[in-house]
């Protein structure tokens, strides 16, 4: 898991040399895409406290790969992350871009395994967020998690993310 972690940031870090940081734009990406790392971590790890505080004071709307309908505005609460399932999901490709003043766009792909021991579910999906700008710290506003079902690739399997 280090390796993908130490991968991905890698990643961040030439995009930001292509990107520069001449302008608040490219600092605004920088700072949202460490934001994503955190809030990521803070998942896999299961830091609800930590994702709540990525998470918009004043609720997020969010959209789950489940295949259900978007989800009304929604406060971020203890109780209702602490019912969420075990998970371990690594993410690749994020891309940042800020869309106005306040507010950035990002996007990437997620796959990992959902579920405890014995009902272990392979995940993959792409992922869109915006993040805003909430006084000086960067939190999620909205997320739409769709799943990619594609062939001819490796259908993940737990031993796949074996340390």
């Amino acid at each position: 898991m280090n390796y993908l972690r130490g991968t991905v940031l890698l990643m961040l870090l030439s995009l930001n040399s292509f990107a520069g940081e001449a302008d608040g734009k490219a600092s605004a990406e920088s700072e949202v895409l460490q934001a994503l790392i955190d809030y990521m971590d803070a998942r896999n790890s299961r830091d609800f406290k930590r994702v709540i505080e990525l998470s918009s004071k004043s609720g997020t709307l969010d959209t789950n790969s489940d295949g259900s309908f978007h989800k009304p505005l929604a406060l971020q609460t203890m109780e209702s992350w602490e019912k969420s399932g075990p998970a371990q999901i690594v993410y690749f490709y994020p891309e940042a871009s800020q869309i106005s003043e306040g507010v950035v766009h990002v996007r990437f792909y997620a796959e990992g395994m959902i579920g405890g021991a014995g009902d272990a579910t392979g995940y993959r999906t792409r992922v869109t967020m915006n993040w805003v700008n909430e006084g000086g710290n960067w939190v999620i506003k909205s997320s739409h998690y769709s799943p990619a079902r594609y062939g001819g690739v490796h259908q993940t399997q737990v031993s796949d993310f074996d340390n």
